[in-house]
């Protein structure tokens, strides 16, 4: 594909997301610049409820990269507080309550992020699957709390005395496909960890470089990615291809970057000035 073509397919991408009622690819944003209103659905304060906030996030960003006007909301059932405190904790961006909420001015689009088998509002629904944590118990649904092993809940995980740096969490719940049930355990945290630290600081050390652009053929595998049902999974793999590859410039490395964590929300320039 020459560099004409691979633009003109970007300038034609349109963020489409799967419909968990029909399992088809649906268009996020049927009417262009039309409001779109992504509405979180939560049961409790538990790890799964923090990854439905945490892809609605994910969706909001990725539209308003797109240039979508968004509306966002937060629907639970209980305990808002700590979910909201623990998704500040994790770069998620604020949302409004949800509860009650009427149909907003110029409103084209409302899509529902849910946990599978939890709300069932009407309209197009995108669903989570539910994160599996090591060392919990049976808690009831929405339930945080430690068991016998003493390992964390979503509260001491997001903590701010909390030895591992909520975007950790942030990245192990982003490495797993939404629609795929995920476990969370000490191994997948370390492996978070080490990647993130890799990455801010090549970032750091990339932004001592000559300044280049974004090659073409990145840009558009990245809003591929997505704009391709989300697939943030993807995006990260886009990451490690350019990290690894002799022909990207480091200051393009750099961009590269600096632009997908307007959409993954890791902090990847947190370092900058760091590295001489």
């Amino acid at each position: 594909m020459t560099a004409r073509t691979r633009l003109c397919a970007y300038a034609r991408l349109v963020l489409r997301i799967t419909d968990a009622r029909t399992g088809e690819l649906v268009d996020a944003t049927p009417a262009r610049r039309g409001l779109t209103r992504v509405e979180a659905h939560t049961r409790g304060f538990d790890p799964t409820s923090l990854r439905v906030l945490l892809v609605a996030d994910l969706l909001v960003r990725a539209l308003e990269l797109g240039g979508t006007p968004v509306w966002a909301l937060l629907d639970g059932e209980r305990d808002l507080p700590e979910l909201r405190a623990a998704g500040a904790a994790l770069g998620v961006r604020p949302f409004e309550d949800g509860r009650g909420a009427g149909t907003g001015l110029g409103e084209a689009q409302v899509l529902h992020v849910v946990s599978e088998g939890g709300a069932a509002p009407g309209g197009v629904r995108v669903a989570v699957a539910p994160v599996h944590q090591e060392g919990l118990g049976d808690a009831p649904d929405g339930a945080d709390r430690t068991d016998s092993t003493g390992a964390p809940g979503p509260a001491d995980l997001t903590a701010p005395d909390n030895p591992t740096e909520p975007t950790v969490l942030r990245l192990a719940l982003l490495t797993h496909p939404r629609s795929s049930p995920l476990r969370l355990d000490p191994a997948a945290l370390d492996e978070a960890a080490g990647t993130l630290g890799r990455w801010r600081g090549a970032v750091a050390a990339w932004a001592h470089r000559p300044s280049r652009p974004i090659p073409d053929t990145v840009r558009v595998d990245l809003r591929t990615a997505w704009e391709d049902d989300l697939d943030a999974v993807a995006v990260l793999r886009v990451l490690r291809a350019v990290e690894q590859d002799p022909e990207v410039p480091d200051g393009a490395r750099f961009e590269t970057y600096a632009y997908a964590d307007r959409l993954l929300g890791l902090d990847l320039t947190r370092d900058l000035g760091s590295t001489a």
